[in-house]
């Protein structure tokens, strides 16, 4: 049996709670999407910003109404768009650094994330909001700053979409690893099937609180990481 190499964990659902992201962080930034462009008016920041959103959305030189009209759309569909996540992030970092934020982790993370150091087996994260929303997130959680106990931080910018096999192999070249000797942890049937055809180990995370039930069909399904990952011979859906 070959021994897992590393943990890559997703956030949202995961190991923080999903009503944590939609009914806390999400709004605590639409709120403030007119006032950052109020404030970055005319920097090279807000220009960089206003073209992504212009390019996205199709309109010529959008303006700031406009901006904020979009990544307001985005955020209320969960649309992974970079450049909303990238603002999110900035905005989020005003509230981690005031105390008015804190990032949600399930009291079982630190003892996973103890157990997984003292193994000697690295963690990373990889998810949709920004590198640097991951690591607010959870250098400010209750459980105190937990970011001693990660390594590295993947998102849309550095690695893609979470649901294209192609940004599981980024991970595994930025890692130095096969990708059979990686583990990936995740509530979402689509980031895991990606995974499994890129050739990673797979483990489906369901919370108590997960309205769409306890299991995952077609991946092994944990409730919580006090269960034992590492010395599991999980099995992949195949390569690619």
């Amino acid at each position: 049996m070959n021994l897992v190499a590393a943990v890559v964990l997703d956030i949202e659902g995961t190991v923080g709670s999903s009503s944590h992201v939609r009914d806390v962080l999400f709004p605590f930034a639409c709120e403030r999407f007119a006032r950052w462009f109020a404030d970055h008016r005319g920097t090279p920041e807000a220009a960089a910003a206003l073209e992504a959103i212009g390019r996205r959305t199709g309109i010529a030189d959008p303006g700031e109404d406009e901006a904020v009209a979009a990544l307001s759309a985005w955020t209320d569909a969960d649309v992974k768009v970079p450049v909303l996540k990238s603002l999110q992030g900035e905005i989020w970092a005003v509230g981690y650094a005031d105390g008015s934020l804190n990032g949600h982790v399930y009291d079982d993370v630190p003892g996973a994330l103890e157990r997984w150091r003292t193994a000697r087996v690295p963690v990373h994260i990889y998810s949709s909001g920004s590198v640097a929303a991951q690591r607010d997130w959870f250098a400010h959680t209750a459980h105190g700053d937990l970011t001693g106990l990660l390594t590295r931080y993947f998102d849309l910018g550095n690695a893609g979409s979470k649901k294209e096999p192609g940004s599981y192999r980024t991970i595994a070249r930025a890692l130095g690893a096969v990708p059979q000797s990686l583990l990936f942890l995740s509530d979402t049937e689509e980031e895991l099937t990606a995974a499994a055809v890129a050739g990673w180990r797979t483990v489906a995370v369901r919370r108590g609180d997960d309205p769409r039930g306890d299991t995952l069909p077609g991946h092994t399904t944990i409730g919580s990481l006090d269960h034992e990952v590492l010395g599991e011979s999980w099995q992949t859906r195949g390569t690619s």
